[in-house]
C-alpha cells in the first residue's frame, strides 16, 4: 500500500457517485481509511444516520474502511469559519491517535483549504472532480438522478397511492403508470388473500392481518428497487375499510392494527378514482355495487379523519390516466 492511514471527509448531503469514486480509489491506496462525515444542526440536512448507513452499506466490504461522525455548532456552511477549522481537526486527530499520512480531497479543494491548512505534516491528495456535486444534485435530485448510488435513490423515492372504492380502475391505473414511469407498483396484496376461501364472506381475521403486514412490508422492500416513483394500489386504510364492511370478528384488533400501520405511512401524492365508471362486479359483493357513492364517501372520510390529503380523479379512463400523469410530473418537478 502506498499510505497506511488515509482520511477523506465530506458532509455527504446526499453522497453521489463522485463520492464513492474517491472512497473506491482512496481505498486501493492506504492500509486504513477513515471517512469523515460532517454533521451540523442544520435542519435541511439529511439525517446523519442516513449517511452513514449510505457510506456503510457501500464500503463494508471494502475491510479496510471505517466511519466517524464530526459533529458541529454550526447551522449552516457560511458559519463555519476557521476557528471551526482547527477545533473540528483537533477532534480528528484526537480520535484517530495516529499519523494521519495522506489527506483526499477532490479538485474543488487547494492548498488554501480545511484540508490543507489543519493537516500540514499531511500529503494532500486530490482527486479530479467531474460535474457531480451534492449541491447541484439539491437542486433537483430526479434532473441528477443517475449521480447517485442505488441506495440513495430509495430515500428520495417519491411514493404515490392510488384510492377509491371498488371496480373504479385503480389496479389498472396503478399498472399503466408504473409501466409508463418506468417504475415498480404495489399491488393490491387483499386480492388473492381474500380468495382463499373463494369468497369474502368467508374471510378469516387473520386474513385482514396479513394483508395489512404483508402490504407495509412488500412496500418497504420494493421501495429500493424503483425508479424515482412508486405506486402503490391501496393501502391499510382501504383494509380498515373492508374490516368494517365485511363485519370482521375481530374488528377492533384489526382496525387498531390499520390505524397504527396509517401513522407510520407517508406519500407524496395520492390520487382517490371517483365512481363514475362502468361498475365490474369481478366476484365482488353486490352490496358495494349497490351503493358505490356511499362506499366512496366512506372511504374519503377515513383517509380525511387520519390526516391524509388527495386529488379526487374523475372521468373516463384516459381521462383519468392523464391527470394522474400531471400530479406525478408535478411532484418530480
Amino acid at each position: 500500500m502506498e499510505y497506511k492511514f488515509g482520511i477523506y471527509g465530506g458532509s455527504f448531503n446526499p453522497l453521489h457517485l463522485g463520492h464513492l469514486e474517491c472512497i473506491i480509489k482512496a481505498s486501493g491506496i492506504c492500509e486504513k481509511l477513515l471517512i469523515i462525515i460532517s454533521s451540523t444542526k442544520n435542519v435541511d440536512e439529511i439525517d446523519v444516520r442516513v449517511r452513514y448507513r449510505w457510506i456503510y452499506q457501500l464500503t463494508k466490504h471494502i475491510g479496510n474502511v471505517s466511519i466517524y461522525i464530526l459533529e458541529d455548532n454550526t447551522t449552516s456552511k457560511a458559519e463555519y469559519s476557521e476557528e471551526n477549522w482547527f477545533s473540528d481537526s483537533k477532534k480528528i486527530k484526537e480520535y484517530v491517535k495516529q499519523k494521519i499520512d495522506v489527506v483526499f480531497c477532490g479538485s474543488d479543494y487547494d492548498e488554501n483549504s480545511f484540508w490543507a491548512k489543519c493537516y500540514p505534516e499531511s500529503k494532500l491528495y486530490i482527486f479530479p472532480r467531474n460535474e457531480i456535486s451534492s449541491t447541484i444534485i439539491r437542486t433537483n435530485v430526479f434532473e441528477h438522478w443517475n449521480m447517485i448510488p442505488n441506495i440513495v435513490k430509495e430515500y428520495f423515492t417519491k411514493k404515490v397511492l392510488i384510492i377509491g372504492s371498488e371496480s373504479t380502475g385503480k389496479s389498472v391505473l396503478a399498472q399503466n403508470l408504473a409501466n409508463y414511469f418506468c417504475t415498480q407498483y404495489l399491488e393490491e396484496v387483499g386480492r388473492d388473500i381474500s380468495e382463499l376461501s373463494g369468497s369474502e364472506d368467508f374471510m378469516l381475521s387473520q386474513d385482514f392481518t396479513r394483508i395489512l403486514l404483508e402490504h407495509k412490508l412488500k412496500e418497504m422492500n420494493l421501495i429500493k428497487y424503483c425508479n424515482k416513483i412508486l405506486i402503490e394500489d391501496t393501502d391499510c386504510l382501504i383494509t380498515k375499510f373492508f374490516i368494517d364492511f365485511l363485519k370482521d370478528k375481530e374488528k377492533d384488533k384489526n382496525s387498531a392494527l390499520a390505524l397504527a400501520i396509517s401513522q407510520i405511512n407517508s406519500y407524496d401524492l395520492i390520487l382517490f378514482l371517483e365512481p363514475d365508471v362502468k361498475f365490474y362486479l369481478d366476484g365482488r359483493t353486490k352490496e358495494i355495487a349497490n351503493n358505490r357513492k356511499f362506499v366512496s364517501e366512506s372511504i374519503k372520510k377515513i383517509y380525511k379523519d387520519c390526516g391524509f390529503k388527495f386529488i379526487e380523479i374523475s372521468g373516463s379512463y384516459n381521462e383519468r390516466f392523464n391527470k394522474a400523469c400531471k400530479a406525478i410530473k408535478n411532484i418530480l418537478n
